[in-house]
């Protein structure tokens, strides 16, 4: 059982197995609790008990969209770090988000889940394992 006031990783997808795959790999390989959601609006919800450390959302969405999510949370939380996956890229490039500041790394779909906890403990550092993910190196 984790620590209530230790920092979670929160993972956004409407695609249930897509969250539940990520939150597997992520989970054997980063030191935090992670939590998945397949409503953006849940997390909304839930954002007040949870101590968030770093968002993992898709952009694409039903009810609100990855970009709105980040930026109601920035609202409640502005500290919270956040990382869009999305098969859209090219439509997020071309837009200015510099009001989403707590938007930091954009991810192309489809993802590599190594890339994406290395962008993780890039962004929070608390989250990297005591031991090397990938082993020993000489």
């Amino acid at each position: 059982m984790s620590n209530p006031s230790e920092k979670t990783l929160v993972i956004v997808d409407d695609e249930t197995s897509y969250t539940d795959l990520l939150g597997q790999l992520l989970s054997d390989h980063l030191d935090c609790p992670i939590r998945t959601f397949n409503r953006p609006l849940a997390v909304l919800d839930a954002l007040p008990t949870i101590s968030a450390g770093l968002i993992v959302t898709d952009y694409c969405m039903p009810q609100i969209n990855g970009i709105e999510l980040i930026r109601r949370v920035q609202q409640q939380s502005p500290e919270i770090p956040a990382i869009i996956i999305t098969g859209h890229r090219m439509e997020l490039e071309l837009t200015d988000y510099s009001d989403v500041r707590s938007l930091k790394s954009i991810l192309a779909k489809p993802l590599n889940w190594r890339d994406l906890a290395d962008e993780i403990v890039r962004l929070w550092p608390e989250a990297r394992p005591d031991v090397p993910a990938h082993g020993p190196t000489d």
